[in-house]
């Protein structure tokens, strides 16, 4: 069998920047192990497959080990796909998932802009075993569907080396990625950076993680007391996402390039 690929780069401006996600479309679902067996082979942070379901479609991700509930860089390249090469007259598109109905749709200045859920956070102890695992204790922590370690300076988070392996073993049992992040430096444009790890879901560091900013920014916008919000991601490849709080949802837009076009045979 021979099934359509697309490799996007999302929260890009163009190739080589942003973060690689894999799109499958599908007009049926596959065998969830051969599933989790092209996340493997494609080795991203995530594969994306779909299949229409009523005015629009059904979305899973993969990452080569898991299957997850929520993944905002491939649900954004699923969206392009879907908006760029196979319906181009829509203005818009809703996904059915595991974390609800999603949409994207067309935004300013060759954005897309998705609707996604809001996650609150709450501060709990700072855990004396974490700072050690990421390379320099944080100020704060705050435990949600991530943990979120907040550090004084953009500078910090980006001279962080985490131990992958203790990181993971203390992660798994919570089924949570660690999100780094700090205050934006001022005159550089960005209200805050983060970096994302998730080792025990087989992903070291994400490069840029949508997800993630579902819960950074009622964080941030609670703190600088700003809805609107424009947010950096400080991996190697690197990636900005402007974010926006409206009740118990977050609006992220960002932008798309193509990488590749072809077929896999399964």
């Amino acid at each position: 069998m021979s099934l359509p690929l697309f490799q996007v780069d999302a929260f890009a401006s163009g190739p080589f920047e942003g973060n690689p996600a894999a799109v499958v479309p599908l007009i049926d679902w596959l065998p969830d192990d051969r599933m989790l067996a092209i996340a493997a082979e494609n080795n991203l942070a995530e594969t994306a497959f779909f299949v229409p379901e009523g005015d629009g479609y059904r979305l899973r991700w993969f990452t080569p080990t898991v299957e997850v509930e929520l993944c905002g860089h491939a649900t954004l390249a699923s969206g392009h796909v879907i908006l760029s090469h196979l319906e181009p007259e829509r203005a818009d598109v809703s996904f059915e998932t595991l974390s609800g109905r999603l949409t994207v749709s067309r935004g300013d200045k060759g954005r897309y802009v998705m609707d996604f859920p809001a996650r609150p956070s709450k501060p709990m102890p700072v855990p004396r075993e974490l700072g050690p695992m990421l390379g320099a204790a944080p100020r704060i922590v705050l435990n949600g569907t991530n943990l979120i370690a907040v550090f004084d300076s953009a500078a910090d988070v980006a001279r962080l080396q985490p131990a992958i392996e203790p990181l993971a073993a203390y992660t798994k049992p919570r089924n949570q990625g660690v999100i780094a992040t700090a205050p934006g430096d001022e005159g550089s444009g960005y209200d805050f950076v983060s970096r994302f790890f998730a080792p025990a879901h087989g992903v070291n560091e994400d490069h840029v993680t949508g997800s993630a900013h579902c819960d950074l920014t009622p964080y941030w916008a609670r703190k600088l007391k700003k809805d609107a919000l424009i947010a950096r991601q400080i991996s190697p490849r690197g990636g900005t996402v402007w974010c926006r709080l409206e009740g118990d949802r977050v609006f992220l837009e960002g932008t798309c390039a193509d990488y590749l076009k072809g077929e896999i045979s399964v």
